[in-house]
């Protein structure tokens, strides 16, 4: 082979090389650092009030009485993160923590906030995941890393409720995730069990299902360059990041819950988590209801499940 065909195939590879690199960093910036609407905060009492309108008067008793609480931590990394927390009308040990999901915040999971607090007397933590409401960072972390700093939030609602703690993880889609990923890990004695609302079962297949519908790609090669600078740039990779491999490992309840008519994270994914899961363990497969929608449209229902 002459000097010029090699300079032709080594040019073809750079150039593959190059437009791969972009197209990954794209990727990684498109998908881990959106538009985030979690970030407005104005914008999120908004869609609480007008999509859940019976949250304004209790949002308004607790902010006129101060009892809805800012409180803020860093975490391993010095990321400052923020939750709102209040403790329930009467004293009680059960502790609802509460996590929200992709471009969410912890303002937009107020409605569950209200069921927990208002309905059924629990008290109540909402962390701001990391580039979200008023947390820092610069990226979403998918619920991979948000399970630590998840679980530093835990031990904070344990500090601030006592030994006597009995507490519940309840997260709704990315949060679903995280609430999944955070199963798989050695408990402290006062977590008692775990809601998962249509969370998926991996950051690899959710992307791959995103990367095929948005833009008619297969997953190779773009998810494996994408998931490399992911680990090189942040710490993680999409292959790990699994709620699959997490939940197989929890041995507390978990409650799962998915709309029949989900598609954005599809209905599959709660039948593979919910296969892997050892007992104790329940399903509810919510009749009608698309991504993250059982609250809106089954109140009652999803409050006598809980």
């Amino acid at each position: 082979m002459n000097k010029k065909y090699l300079s032709v195939i080594s040019f073809l590879l750079g150039g593959t090389v190059v437009i791969l690199l972009t197209a990954s960093l794209f990727m990684l910036d498109y998908s881990l650092s959106p538009h985030n609407r979690g970030k407005d905060i104005k914008g999120s009492w908004n869609y609480l009030f007008d999509t859940y309108p019976e949250t304004r008067t209790w949002i308004d008793s607790l902010q006129q009485a101060e009892a809805l609480k800012d409180t803020f931590i860093y975490n391993e990394k010095g990321i400052k993160l923020h939750a709102y927390y209040a403790d329930a009308q009467h004293p009680t040990s059960q502790t609802a923590v509460i996590i929200h999901g992709y471009t969410d915040n912890a303002i937009r999971m107020m409605m569950l906030g209200y069921m927990y607090h208002k309905e059924l007397g629990f008290n109540i933590l909402l962390p701001d995941l990391q580039y979200s409401g008023l947390s820092e960072g610069n990226a979403l972390q998918m619920g991979w890393l948000d399970r630590k700093d998840v679980m530093q939030w835990m031990d904070v609602a344990h500090d601030i409720y006592g030994d006597s703690i009995q507490m519940v993880v309840h997260g709704i889609s990315m949060g679903g995730a995280t609430t999944m990923m955070i199963s798989g890990e050695p408990q402290p004695y006062y977590v008692k069990c775990f809601i998962n609302d249509c969370g998926y079962t991996s950051v690899w297949e959710q992307f791959s299902k995103e990367l095929k519908e948005q833009f008619g790609l297969p997953p190779f090669p773009l998810m494996y360059t994408s998931s490399w600078l992911c680990d090189m740039t942040k710490d993680w990779n999409f292959q790990e990041a699994s709620a699959l491999k997490q939940v197989a490992q929890c041995t507390l309840p978990m409650l799962f819950i998915h709309g029949d008519k989900d598609d954005y994270v599809p209905t599959w994914m709660v039948y593979e988590l919910y296969k892997v899961k050892p007992e104790p363990k329940e399903l509810w497969i919510v009749p009608h209801a698309d991504h993250a929608k059982s609250y809106l449209l089954n109140r009652k229902e999803k409050k006598k499940k809980v």
